[in-house]
C-alpha cells in the first residue's frame, strides 16, 4: 500500500496575495504594519531564500542573511507597484521583482570587481581572473587612466618611458576590444608597439603601481582627484 504523500504547505498562496492587496489599499499605518508583520513578512523571507538558493548569485560580498534582508527590503519598497487588476499573481510578480533585483546587483558587483581586476593587471599583480579588492568605485578605472594621461609627460619625462606609458594607457582604454586582457598579453603587445625589453616595461608599470593607491584614496574619499601631486619621475 502506497503511503499518501504529505501536501507541502504553500508559503505564498492566496492568503498572502490577498494580504498584499489589503495592505496596498489601506491608509492606516498601524493596519499596514499589522498586515505586513503577521501575513506578508514570512512569505517574503521564504521567497527571497528560495530565489537566492536557486540561482546561486556569486558576486555579493556579504552573507546570506544580509542578502536575504536586502531582497525583502526591496520587495517591500515595490509592494505599492503590484496591481491585482492586471491579472498577475502576487507570487509571480514578486518572484520576478526579487530575481531582477538580484541579477541587476549581481551584475553590478561583477563589473566593480572586473574594474579593479583590470587595474590590477595594469600594475602587474596577476592575471585577469584574480580579484584583488571587493568594493571598488565604479569609475575608479576611468579616473585612474584620466589622471595618468593628463600627467604622463611629468611622470615620464624620458621619451622611451613616455611611449611605454602611453601604450599601456591606450591598451587600457581599449581593453574591451582585447580578447585576453592580462599581464602576459599586455607585455607582448607593448613590446610589439615600443620595441623595448620587458624589464623596461616593468619599470613603467611599477610607477603606475606606486601612484594608484593615492588615486584610489582620492576617488573613494572625495569622488575626484584634486590634491595628488608627485614631483619628478618615478622611473
Amino acid at each position: 500500500m502506497k503511503k499518501r504523500r504529505k501536501k507541502s504547505k504553500v508559503y505564498f498562496g492566496t492568503p498572502v496575495h490577498d494580504a498584499i492587496i489589503r495592505y496596498n489599499h489601506s491608509n492606516s499605518p498601524s493596519e499596514r504594519n499589522k498586515i505586513y508583520t503577521e501575513e506578508i513578512h514570512a512569505a517574503f523571507l521564504k521567497l527571497a531564500e528560495n530565489i537566492i538558493n536557486t540561482f546561486k548569485f556569486s558576486y555579493f560580498s556579504y552573507g546570506f542573511r544580509d542578502l536575504q534582508e536586502e531582497v525583502v527590503s526591496n520587495l517591500v519598497i515595490n509592494m505599492h507597484k503590484f496591481d491585482e487588476t492586471k491579472g498577475s499573481k502576487a507570487f509571480s510578480y514578486f518572484s520576478v521583482v526579487a530575481k531582477n533585483y538580484l541579477i541587476l546587483n549581481n551584475n553590478a558587483n561583477y563589473k566593480k570587481m572586473k574594474i579593479h581586476d583590470d587595474i590590477d593587471v595594469l600594475y602587474g599583480h596577476g592575471e585577469k581572473d584574480e580579484i584583488i579588492e571587493k568594493n571598488p568605485s565604479l569609475d575608479i578605472f576611468k579616473k585612474t587612466i584620466d589622471y595618468f594621461e593628463e600627467n604622463v609627460e611629468r611622470l615620464f619625462p624620458k621619451q622611451p618611458d613616455k611611449e611605454i606609458a602611453e601604450s599601456i594607457l591606450y591598451l587600457c582604454r581599449n581593453k574591451d576590444n582585447i580578447d585576453n586582457f592580462n599581464k602576459k598579453a599586455i607585455y607582448i603587445m607593448i613590446r610589439e608597439m615600443t620595441d623595448v625589453k620587458t624589464s623596461k616595461i616593468t619599470q613603467v608599470t611599477n610607477t603606475f603601481r606606486k601612484i594608484y593607491p593615492k588615486i584610489q584614496e582620492e576617488v573613494l574619499t572625495r569622488g575626484h582627484i584634486d590634491n595628488l601631486t608627485y614631483t619628478g619621475s618615478l622611473v
